[in-house]
């Protein structure tokens, strides 16, 4: 069992669950209501820059097939203190997808329209999960948790079922929205109905409609590169097909959503459309009850795929977190016949319940989510920036041109959408960081503190730039949720200016710890595609 591999196929499947999940469910409604039409540009810009942001990770993904890979980058060039803080985000970004996938398939029960289905109606009072809904998503987090308990290989083909299906329903759905109403004259006839909150709504549209967090499910795929057969080929093009597929569903999606609406519904202003179950709403609108039935089951069944996508990640992310040694070393026990991380994946159960009762519904969870993981990903570029500089000769099966220029212009598109999310959720989520500080200094006391200073130095750029952007989303632009006092677009400007500054700083703060000498032996056993 220890020695079956994720196939290409089953990649780009794995790739696919994950991010085709709720987004799809809940995206196309939330960002036209944001930017109306404009959310088309929006779907088109978050997979550009999610594109980028890809290729960053595919070369330094490539040069370490490890399991948990994403909690391990930035240990190896900036010491274990800046690595913990990172892996920690990583983490938490990962892990609170697996409640938000239990609380999306659980609201869409709580609006089944069905007399048998009456049951479920109690599932959601006042916009959050009730007592009945809590017990339900505890159920789904049950389900996600124990396929994960059998081996990746049972995880695989049970996932690449749903992800076929999550593919093949909204291609369905799109073809009968079409052909039964479809009215151009919902795309506006003049830049202002296009965009009727002008440019500054695309950007609102890709943090808080769920785009960014929909296509970044792609680091599901790194998380699981030790699982990946031809790890050096197959994890890139795994990641640049799944984005790929998956951009062009959501993009249609959105388009057919907005040409599809009634024009008494769009008359009303996109401001009011508030939809419970949008696609399943909008097929009984139009008066085609079997796909609306389709798309229920669907919508419980694409949540219950990115679950089990995501147990898995998160397990991966945190069994490997004892490595850098500041967390107990029982969590990355997999000796099982399955080569499980069972005791990883039921802390995860435990703490996704914890999340379920702190945060009862999709959208609260979903901006826990979003901050997060832009906040972890901002060690991509900084990582693939300093291992040009310190590891020039390592093996790179995938290298980028031009990194020199990507890595910084990937920094500083990060810090933009982390802005885009909108004050004051980056303040909650680096509260939500620092709770993972105290165990990992009770763990390097216990060392001796060894290269404190260095290790401090390393990671106070992430410290600074945290709460330079905080200040910046306090004091911004309205749009973002700030005080107006630096106006849209020089809010962008200030961002790019202060970020470039960071990310030059965080490149030079880098230093040789013995975790470089351990990535160099991971890169040493990398085959290359000439090997």
């Amino acid at each position: 069992m220890r020695n079956k591999k994720l196939n290409l196929f089953s990649t780009v499947m794995f790739g696919l669950s994950a991010i085709i999940g709720s987004g799809w469910m809940f995206g196309s409604s939330q960002a036209a209501q944001i930017a109306g039409p404009a959310a088309i540009i929006a779907w088109i810009v978050g997979a550009v820059l999610v594109a980028m942001i890809a290729m960053v990770y595919v070369e330094i993904g490539t040069m370490f097939p490890e399991e948990g890979a994403m909690s391990r980058f930035t240990m190896y060039t900036h010491g274990s203190l800046l690595g913990h803080i990172f892996s920690w985000a990583n983490w938490i970004s990962l892990l609170a997808i697996l409640p938000i996938e239990a609380v999306a398939s659980v609201q869409y029960m709580s609006t089944w329209p069905w007399e048998w289905a009456n049951w479920t109606h109690g599932f959601m009072k006042g916009g959050q999960l009730s007592l009945q809904g809590i017990m339900m998503a505890t159920v789904m987090l049950f389900i996600f948790t124990i396929i994960n308990y059998w081996s990746v290989t049972i995880m695989a083909k049970f996932n690449n079922f749903i992800s076929v299906l999550k593919v093949v329903v909204p291609i369905i759905t799109m073809i009968v929205l079409v052909t039964a109403h479809f009215d151009f004259n919902n795309m506006g006839s003049s830049f202002s109905e296009f965009m009727p909150n002008g440019t500054s709504s695309i950007f609102v549209a890709i943090g808080s409609a769920g785009i960014i967090y929909s296509y970044v499910a792609f680091q599901t795929v790194i998380n699981l590169s030790n699982d990946i057969k031809k790890p050096s080929v197959n994890i890139r093009r795994g990641i640049i097909l799944s984005l790929l597929i998956s951009a062009l569903i959501y993009i249609a999606l959105q388009i057919v959503f907005i040409g599809a609406l009634p024009q008494s519904v769009v008359s009303g202003g996109w401001s009011k459309i508030n939809f419970n179950s949008p696609f399943a709403d909008l097929a009984i609108l139009l008066n085609i009850y079997w796909l609306s039935t389709l798309v229920y089951f669907t919508a419980f069944i694409s949540p219950v795929g990115s679950g089990i996508a995501f147990a898995s990640s998160a397990s991966k992310s945190l069994s490997s977190m004892p490595k850098n040694k500041h967390l107990p070393l029982f969590l990355s026990n997999s000796n099982n016949k399955y080569n499980s991380p069972r005791i990883a994946l039921m802390v995860d159960f435990v703490v996704s319940f914890i999340l379920i009762l702190l945060f009862k519904n999709w959208s609260l969870l979903s901006r826990v989510v979003a901050a997060s993981t832009l906040i972890s990903l901002l060690s991509g570029p900084v990582v693939a920036g300093s291992l040009r500089k310190m590891g020039p000769e390592m093996r790179r099966p995938t290298k980028i041109k031009g990194m020199k220029i990507l890595a910084p212009v990937v920094f500083d598109l990060i810090s933009l959408a982390i802005y885009w999310a909108m004050f004051p959720t980056t303040v909650e989520v680096i509260v939500i960081i620092i709770v993972g500080l105290p165990i990992y200094f009770v763990y390097d006391y216990r060392r001796g503190f060894k290269e404190f200073k260095q290790k401090l130095y390393a990671s106070l750029w992430l410290i600074v730039h945290l709460f330079g952007l905080s200040i910046i989303s306090w004091i911004g632009g309205s749009d973002f949720g700030g005080m107006n006092l630096i106006k849209y677009p020089m809010d962008f400007v200030v961002i790019l200016i202060f970020s470039t500054v960071m990310y030059y700083w965080a490149t030079h703060s880098l230093y040789y710890s013995g975790y470089f000498d351990d990535a160099k032996e991971i890169n040493s056993t990398v085959k290359l595609d000439n090997d």
